[in-house]
């Protein structure tokens, strides 16, 4: 079953389907495993500063399976004399989202709109705070996913040669 982009249900049609299949995935992977690192070395070398909660809340996104919960906290600290504002609950770039509002709202509950809070700061990014000082399993998800494509374009690869 194909609808004339060169992938079908039984897998790309053609060489060049399976290879851009490969060539996603190898993306998606690496980009996973690239952030997983990134998060891991930042949560090493963080130190802790000052930070004062500007906002709280929980944004929705569309999912593929319906519809997946981002907890969200908006905050201002300084660092080094210069004042920053982040977002980021976790060190890593791919957002942690949750299948329900209320698992979303338990991440967020601990912080209130005007209190301080202690964020975390990697020297080397001093724009990038972040809340939770833990690495999440939120890239290597992604960088497992990619992989599904990699060797799904690797197979097809093979089989169209």
């Amino acid at each position: 079953m194909s609808d004339g982009s060169g992938l079908s249900i039984d897998g790309p049609e053609s060489l060049r389907g399976a290879l851009l299949m490969l060539l996603v995935g190898l993306a998606i992977t690496g980009y996973g495993g690239y952030d997983y690192v990134q998060q891991s070395e930042a949560v090493r070398d963080s130190v802790e500063v000052t930070a004062t909660v500007e906002a709280v809340g929980v944004e929705t996104a569309s999912a593929r399976r319906g519809v997946d919960y981002e907890p969200t906290v908006r905050f201002t600290y300084e660092y080094e004399g210069t004042t920053y504002e982040s977002s980021s609950v976790f060190p890593a770039a791919i957002s942690q989202t949750y299948g329900t509002e209320s698992a979303a709202r338990s991440v967020v509950a601990e912080y209130e709109e005007g209190a301080t809070t202690t964020a975390y700061v990697a020297p080397d990014r001093p724009g990038d705070a972040f809340l939770q000082n833990r690495t999440t399993n939120t890239p290597l998800i992604a960088a497992g996913f990619g992989l599904f494509f990699v060797l799904g374009g690797g197979w097809f690869s093979l089989k169209h040669l």
